[in-house]
C-alpha cells in the first residue's frame, strides 16, 4: 500500500541518500530532481510538496539531527553507519521531532519500511531502536529544538 505521503517520504530519503553519496547539499539534489521532473521523457518521478518540505526541513536542522543520531546511536558513529540507514534516520528524526502533523507511530513504521526496502536485514531493527529512543526523549528534545 503506497500512499502519496509514503511516496513523498521515499523520494525525500532518495534525495538525502544521493546528496550524502555525492557529497553535496540536499537542496542542490532537490533542485536537480525538480528541474528534471519538468523535463518530458526523462522518467524522473515528480517531486511533491511534502518531499520538498521534508528535504528542506531536514536541511534546516541537519547539524542538530546528526548530533542527536551520533549521541544516541550506541556503538555507532555517523560515519560508520551504512549510508542508507544514516539517511533513513535523518529523515525519521526530522519528522519525529519537527513535523507535528504526522503521528509518531507512522514515522517509525515508515522509516522501518524504507530500511527494509533499501538496506540490510539488520537495518530495520537498528532504525526502529534508534528512532524509538528519540521518541522516548521527544518531550525534552522538542523543548530544546532549534
Amino acid at each position: 500500500m503506497s500512499t502519496a505521503r509514503n511516496k513523498a517520504r521515499t523520494r525525500a530519503f532518495q534525495i538525502l541518500f544521493e546528496a550524502d553519496h555525492r557529497g553535496v547539499t540536499p537542496q542542490s539534489v532537490l533542485a536537480d530532481w525538480v528541474r528534471r521532473a519538468r523535463t518530458p521523457d526523462e522518467g524522473t518521478p515528480q517531486v511533491s510538496e511534502y518531499t520538498m518540505e521534508l528535504v528542506e526541513g531536514y536541511s534546516q536542522h541537519a547539524a542538530r539531527i546528526d548530533d542527536l543520531l551520533a549521541t544516541y546511536a550506541v556503538g555507532w558513529t555517523l560515519d560508520r553507519m551504512p549510508i542508507v540507514d544514516r539517511n533513513v534516520l535523518r529523515l525519521g528524526a526530522y519528522e519525529l521531532i519537527w513535523e507535528d502533523g504526522v503521528p509518531d507511530a507512522v514515522v517509525l513504521d515508515e522509516s522501518v519500511e524504507i530500511a527494509k526496502e533499501f538496506s540490510t536485514d539488520e537495518s530495520p531493527a537498528f532504525v526502529n531502536g534508534l528512532l524509538a529512543r528519540l521518541l522516548e526523549l521527544k518531550p525534552s528534545l522538542r523543548a530544546s529544538r532549534d
